[in-house]
């Protein structure tokens, strides 16, 4: 993923811009605007015409991609998602990424910390890859579509396991999980496709969530009830153990 260098001394350009809309999301925009427009102009039913001409421009915004600078760094995970820091918990991996095979090396059995992020409808649903390496593995699941921020939506709900293994052998794993408004996951990426750290590898359609599961060893670097944002939050350091405490203001 070619990009501009940036650093914490300055090196690089900066300004603001309006964020793209994902061409995934252009099309529903696009219907929503056109109907909005036979209402008030042919129709002329304002009532209705003016509510769904603000719906289709909600709906641009959620489709909307904003270019994110990636940290670089060889152990580093970042955020595959926008969104709150819902559940950090100790848990064994999901039998689709605990195993070896001949896509490559699982997760393993034994718990590892799981950091989950719940993307409410206001948030960016462009998902980012949390590391450099290759997709070795993607099992799409199919389910239900409860509160994706439940505990258990991780075991019932839709959903799509993808694995990375990094250049050194790491294996990294994470679960895109569609909610309760969320009804498609849609993929950019498939098995054997080299990504880069924070790249765009699919989004999750209205109100979703992702679990990331840190390797063995590996605390979290970010708080329970923290806004992270996708290719630019830090979780975690790979091999780095440290308590991180913070106040809720």
């Amino acid at each position: 993923m070619a990009g501009e260098l940036k650093d914490n001394r300055g090196r690089g350009d900066a300004q603001w811009r309006w964020p793209a809309i994902h061409p995934e999301g252009r099309k529903f925009g696009l219907i929503g605007v056109t109907l909005s427009l036979l209402v008030l102009l042919w129709l002329d039913w304002e009532l209705l015409g003016w509510p769904m001409l603000a719906l289709s421009a909600f709906v641009f915004a959620f489709f909307r991609d904003p270019e994110r600078v990636v940290p670089q760094g060889h152990n580093l995970i970042v955020s595959p998602a926008d969104g709150l820091v819902s559940l950090i918990v100790m848990t064994p991996p999901p039998p689709e990424l605990q195993l070896d095979d001949e896509t490559g090396r699982g997760l393993g059995t034994e718990p590892v910390m799981r950091v989950s992020i719940f993307m409410s409808v206001f948030d960016v649903h462009i998902n980012r890859a949390p590391v450099p390496g290759t997709v070795k593995r993607i099992v799409y699941i199919p389910g239900r579509f409860m509160n994706a921020d439940l505990d258990k939506a991780s075991e019932d709900n839709e959903r799509q396991h993808i694995l990375i293994e990094k250049a050194d052998g790491q294996s990294i794993g994470f679960t895109q999980i569609a909610g309760l408004v969320a009804r498609r996951i849609v993929p950019f990426v498939k098995p054997g496709d080299l990504v880069a750290g924070g790249q765009r590898i699919g989004l999750i359609r209205f109100g979703s969530r992702v679990d990331v599961y840190l390797p063995a060893g590996t605390d979290a670097k970010v708080l329970l009830g923290q806004k992270v944002i996708a290719g630019e939050t830090v979780l975690a350091e790979v091999g780095r153990q440290a308590l991180i405490e913070g106040v809720s203001l």
